[in-house]
């Protein structure tokens, strides 16, 4: 797994609460939320490197079409 720094965060406590009642609904731990909403962020910005193999892949349950 790759290293994780820490990092202080400032935020609203209603955003924060709402992030948490995110977070449970999609069975996240609080801070696997925000780095969730981050990375897609990220991703939808085109701000993220090439994907690495480290990367996990993009959550594809949704999908219900089949190429056979």
């Amino acid at each position: 797994m790759a290293e994780k720094k820490s990092f202080l965060l400032r935020i609203d406590p209603e955003t924060l609460a709402q992030l948490q009642r995110w977070a449970d609904d999609e069975l996240r731990s609080l801070n696997g939320q925000i780095e969730f909403v981050l990375r897609k962020a990220l991703r939808d910005a085109k701000r993220l490197p090439a994907k690495s193999d480290s990367e996990p892949p993009p959550d594809t349950s949704s999908d219900t079409t089949s190429d056979s």
